[in-house]
């Protein structure tokens, strides 16, 4: 059967969210690849984190991540990169409908939507194959931390907006493959940035709910790319990689760890990590453990706030706020 068409909206167009294309730069290939960004981060320096929580009022708990991109070029109005800006709400725990059958521990839904502006080829309103298999990622990272017994017959569900996404590669090379030069991204690697940030985001929004966890859960992601300055196959491994930064990416790997106990409750991989996995494997973890300081300074002021008293009525003039924020690299 086929589905109904959604007829109380009107979609926008496939392409709308493409910055234009001027005539210099079709006409001058040398100017487009000077416009291509470069790594000015070491290879284990992360970027800056920006985390805020209890931004919507109405859930249970909330929290805001941001990792901003590069500065913009002064010859161009186009980004040189993406940036990832992500929205995590909390709904429950609540008890389950009547009809619903008995459930000793609590039911965890997860559901991760782009917006139909967060890349630049426009999204629909309906989820597709990657926003599900994202939630499936994010719920098997969560499952592990929440302590679902003591929610019997209850259900929480976390939802996930990604407001901008990180880039699969340089928006030059796919102007480059729609003129038959080859080239062109569209083979995930932006999708493990996501999924890291989906990860400290959600455990920040858990925390901020008061759902009891064994500990706090970080996401993190390492890649292997090759050096552009060597003429060989020699490659290199980088913390919290920008996929638009690097021509050639070997592969990459995604982790949600559990810093307290040394553990990892998702692990996803993609290309070809060679003979040695563990080593991507454990820079994605320390990636983690430096997005795990931003999320334990956040929550730590946010629980210092929320049940620190006013002593007078100036002092609740002055005290802080609930959310806070804070940005650091890591």
């Amino acid at each position: 059967m086929a589905a109904l068409a959604d007829r109380r909206r009107i979609n926008g167009p496939s392409g709308g969210t493409s910055a234009p294309i001027f005539a210099r730069i079709v006409k001058e290939p040398g100017y487009l690849q000077s416009l291509r960004p470069s790594r000015t981060r070491g290879p284990n320096e992360l970027r800056k984190i920006f985390l805020q929580t209890g931004i919507v009022p109405s859930a249970s708990g909330s929290a805001y991540l941001e990792i901003p991109s590069e500065l913009p070029s002064k010859t161009t109005l186009i980004p040189s990169s993406s940036s990832l800006k992500l929205s995590c709400s909390i709904q429950g725990p609540k008890p389950l409908p009547r009809s619903a059958p008995f459930s000793p521990s609590l039911l965890l839904t997860t559901t991760v939507k782009f917006a139909p502006f967060a890349t630049r080829t426009r999204r629909g309103y309906i989820r597709d194959s990657v926003e599900r298999d994202l939630g499936v990622h994010l719920e098997t990272a969560l499952r592990g931390v929440i302590i679902a017994e003591r929610w019997p017959k209850s259900g929480v569900e976390v939802v996930v907006t990604v407001i901008e996404g990180d880039e699969d590669g340089w928006w030059g090379d796919d102007f480059s493959a729609k003129r038959g030069s080859g080239g062109g991204s569209g083979s995930g690697w932006g999708l493990l940035n996501v999924l890291a940030g989906c990860i400290t985001v959600a455990s920040a929004a858990i925390a901020d709910a008061g759902i009891d966890c064994v500990d706090l859960v970080s996401g993190g992601v390492a890649a292997i790319v090759r050096n552009p300055r060597s003429r060989g196959d020699d490659v290199v491994k980088i913390l919290d990689p920008n996929p638009s930064e690097h021509q050639d990416v070997v592969a990459a790997c995604a982790v949600g760890y559990l810093a307290g106990r040394d553990e990892i409750t998702e692990l996803w991989m993609k290309g070809d990590v060679g003979p040695d996995p563990d080593q991507l494997v454990d820079g994605a973890t320390h990636a983690a453990v430096g997005s795990l300081s931003v999320l334990r300074e956040v929550i730590l002021e946010a629980v210092e706030a929320k049940f620190k008293g006013p002593a007078t009525e100036g002092d609740s003039l002055k005290r802080k706020s609930p959310s806070q924020d804070v940005e650091m690299g890591g």
